[in-house]
């Protein structure tokens, strides 16, 4: 079968003579192997990109950081490129349950690109803003987003999932890479979801009034898809007549889907004396077990034929039975039910029915119940706490799934008027006030959706693109409203190009004000008007790129911030972190992690890291003991001399660049230039 490829440009043609013999394997592996591979200009160098980004330092601004030292460690809000930042959270690869974001759209508006990331992707600057008349603008778009995808499948576990918003500007291009990424068959759903109530004077043609979300795994067949949370009109047709001691119920089918003759017999009702026939289908309990059912309204049954041409029926032992014409056997699988004659009387039908009323009336009713106070229908009971917790997620998410309309002072917004990506706007005027200029904020419960379906209680969240904090702010309100105890890590540059540094302002006011319930009054005055969300989170910048030089010639606390930062463990990367201990009497105690254990940093009084000897092993020791910490302790310093079955030691600065993803073998951070370190 012969392959087609795709027809190259004479630019790309020109670039594979760049290309080396494992570069060119590799693309052909991509056409023969997907048929559809994506390609465009610059992508050999947007591919490598991720690999060439080297950690910053990331510096604690305990000013900005919000909730106790506890709460403060479990979620992260770091101000800097979005690509350094991960790259630097290199103890977090592997371990975060689920990627959501929304980046910026290619929309003339507000997508920057840097043009020098092709030779140096160091660079901190976001670049030039990409207009709509850039003839490169979707290459451009591409370059940027594609090492973010990479990097974003390295921060994923095995069973992670990555949900990524999206317009009709880059849905295609989007779509091809995330296949190329994360594999076409690694693809769980491409959610519609509805921005807009109402159309929009924007097009000639079609009102754009959806946008997407396109959710991959790392792996598919390790992921897991929640339910989503059960609302109110889905319990609302559950109620309790009977005082059923097991809850709130509601009637479910007796019939099954296939048709099985052996099974589409006739049974009789206690209440009326009617014959009820499955219909066209069958009934789906077993003639055993509905002969039971049956009994506990009081009366005895027996299988009976009784002339249908079905198999024998279940009804009142010795009871009046209903007479079939020829017309109705041929209507049974439409009518389902042969009434007694009224003017008939039995006095065994009319025992039966009394005992039927008595157990109606005065007690908790039997599984089996008929539907109209017993004049209709065999049903079963389908108890709401037997029920799934939740119902199955649906690919478009439609308008009432988002509608909240919000009132601030006297004024408020209905959907007829806001529309979907309005009520985000809403929800961050309600929290920061009005004037803060942002007009891309996705809905809370848009966000809260995503995490409630593929990030389970205890996962940890990441956002690469977070703006103005929703998503941090809708894993603290799900944690609030469940129980639950899901983590963040939120990354934001805001627009430093511009003097914009909103992660520190716009970002940070509304996390902060999401976990303390303060809100601003029409005049601007702040005061706690909402349910505080509890939680917290650390504030951290990144600065300097990082390698042995930089750890060497940093200050006291500059290098305690980088310890408390950086340390993981690979059994317990899933921990909060080390919480860091600030008490003057202590010289080398720097922090303690959730098992009770201390870290130390040997620093030596002439602005040195020191080395683990006797003398300062005693010191350890005391300050542990002052402390009420246990063994092992956690000892960071430049050599060590003293060992001890109590001691683990971190040889300074390679265990801490180890720490952030270097490998002595491959990387030179022990031979940086002047260039790197800016």
């Amino acid at each position: 079968m012969a392959t087609k490829f795709p027809q190259a440009t004479q630019s790309e043609l020109d670039n594979l003579d760049l290309l080396d013999k494992e570069d060119l394997i590799k693309l052909l592996k991509n056409v023969l192997q997907q048929g559809v591979t994506v390609n465009f200009h610059g992508k050999r160098v947007a591919t490598e990109i991720y690999k060439r980004v080297r950690p910053r330092v990331m510096k604690t601004i305990r000013n900005l950081s919000v909730g106790t030292p506890g709460e403060a460690a479990k979620n992260l809000l770091i101000e800097g490129e979005n690509l350094q930042a991960m790259v630097t959270l290199y103890k977090y690869r592997g371990e975060v349950d689920l990627v959501v974001t929304d980046p910026p759209y290619n929309t003339g508006k507000y997508f920057r690109y840097n043009d020098k990331w092709d030779e140096d992707p160091n660079d901190p600057n976001l670049g030039t803003l990409v207009t709509m008349e850039d003839g490169s603008r979707h290459t451009k778009w591409m370059k940027a987003m594609l090492p973010r995808l990479q990097m974003m499948k390295e921060m994923l576990s095995n069973s992670g999932v990555i949900a990524m918003c999206i317009d009709d500007n880059e849905l295609y291009h989007l779509g091809m890479m995330m296949d190329e990424v994360f594999g076409e068959h690694n693809r769980i759903a491409i959610i519609n979801w509805q921005k807009s109530y109402s159309p929009k004077n924007d097009s000639r043609h079609v009102s754009t009034a959806t946008e997407y979300v396109l959710v991959y795994a790392k792996d598919k067949s390790l992921a897991k898809t929640g339910l989503e949370a059960r609302t109110e009109k889905m319990d609302a047709g559950y109620a309790n007549p009977d005082n059923d001691p097991l809850g709130d119920w509601t009637g479910g089918d007796t019939t099954g889907k296939d048709r099985r003759d052996q099974d589409r017999y006739a049974i009789q009702s206690p209440f009326t004396g009617a014959l009820h026939y499955p219909g066209a289908t069958r009934w789906r309990i077993p003639k055993k077990n509905f002969k039971k059912l049956l009994e506990m309204w009081g009366s005895e049954y027996e299988e009976r034929d009784i002339k249908d041409g079905r198999t024998k029926a279940l009804v009142l032992k010795k009871g009046l039975i209903p007479e079939i014409s020829k017309e109705k056997l041929n209507s049974l699988d439409n009518d389902r039910v042969v009434e007694i004659n009224s003017l008939l009387a039995d006095p065994l039908l009319e025992k039966a029915r009394l005992k039927a009323e008595h157990i109606r009336d005065n007690a908790v009713w039997p599984e089996l119940f008929f539907n109209s106070n017993g004049a209709g229908r065999p049903r079963l009971k389908r108890h709401l706490n037997h029920v799934k917790k939740g119902k199955v997620p649906l690919t478009y998410w439609a308008d009432d799934e988002y509608d909240t309309p919000l009132e601030i002072g006297a004024q408020s917004w209905h959907h007829e008027e806001s529309g979907h990506s309005q009520t985000g706007i809403n929800e961050l005027n309600a929290i920061v006030g009005k004037g803060h200029n942002f007009d891309t904020v996705k809905p809370l419960k848009l966000f809260k959706k995503i995490i409630q379906i593929w990030c389970k209680p205890n996962g940890l969240v990441l956002d690469p693109y977070v703006g103005s904090g929703t998503t941090a702010h809708a894993v603290l309100e799900l944690n609030s409203e469940a129980s639950a105890n899901r983590r963040f890590i939120a990354i934001e540059q805001g627009r430093p190009d511009t003097g914009d540094k909103y992660a520190r302002t716009l970002t940070w006011e509304r996390i902060k004000r999401a976990v303390t319930g303060e809100r601003p009054d029409k005049n601007g005055v702040l005061s706690v008007s909402a349910e505080p969300l509890g939680g917290g989170f650390e504030y951290r910048e990144l600065t300097v790129r990082i390698d042995a030089e930089t750890i060497v010639r940093m200050k006291r606390d500059e290098l305690i911030d980088l310890v408390i930062t950086s340390h993981f463990e690979a059994g317990r990367r899933k921990t909060a972190g080390l919480l860091r201990i600030e008490d003057p009497k202590n010289k080398y105690l720097v922090g303690r992690n959730e098992q009770g254990e201390g870290y130390f940093v040997i620093w030596e009084g002439n602005d040195e890291v020191g080395q683990l000897d006797d003398e300062t092993y005693d010191k350890v020791l005391a300050e542990s003991r002052a402390a009420g910490l246990k063994s092992p302790h956690h000892v960071y310093a430049r050599y060590q001399v003293y060992q001890s079955q109590n001691v683990r030691f971190y040889q300074i600065p390679d265990r801490i660049l180890m720490h952030l993803g270097f490998n002595e073998f491959s990387d030179p951070y022990n031979n940086p230039t002047d260039s790197e370190n800016a």
